[in-house]
């Protein structure tokens, strides 16, 4: 048996993933990041010629958060006990979760597909750029908090 708040891991009890307690706080983020994904998209519907509003705030406030989450928990210290925990409930379970870039890249060729090209394109562009900023920004900031 392996204490999850201990500072390493034994090499003989394997990968993080092949442990139940990971898997199950990976599952209890997972649940709750589809949860508010769910209920966030079902408030803003959008169809082929409009800008897919939700997906595309969902991406980037992911992004942003899961820069900020790994930045912090990497200036904290190693990856174990509560940070090792904290990065699976909510970096990997939670983020994971709630970012939908499967349904941004359908959104992206449902634009496509029904002729609205170029918005299609702009979303798909903007997306990743402001993705890419969203995660630096989040970095950025968790270097200024913690010192």
């Amino acid at each position: 048996m392996v204490d999850p708040d201990s500072d390493s891991m034994p090499a003989d009890q394997g990968p993080v993933h092949r442990h139940l307690w990971a898997l199950a706080v990976v599952f209890a983020g997972g649940a709750v990041g589809t949860a508010v994904r769910y209920v966030i998209e079902e408030q803003l519907p959008h169809s082929a010629s409009q800008w897919p509003t939700a997906t595309f705030g969902i991406n980037i406030a992911g992004a942003f958060v899961l820069g900020l989450l790994l930045e912090s928990l990497v200036r904290g210290g190693p990856d174990a006990g509560v940070r090792r925990r904290l990065r699976l409930l909510l970096g990997t379970g939670f983020c994971g979760a709630f970012t939908t870039y499967s349904t941004f890249a359908l959104e992206t060729v449902d634009g496509i597909r029904g002729g609205f090209t170029g918005l299609a394109m702009a979303y798909a562009v903007v997306s990743v750029i402001l993705g890419i900023l969203a995660a630096w920004a989040g970095i950025a900031l968790a270097g200024k908090v913690i010192r």
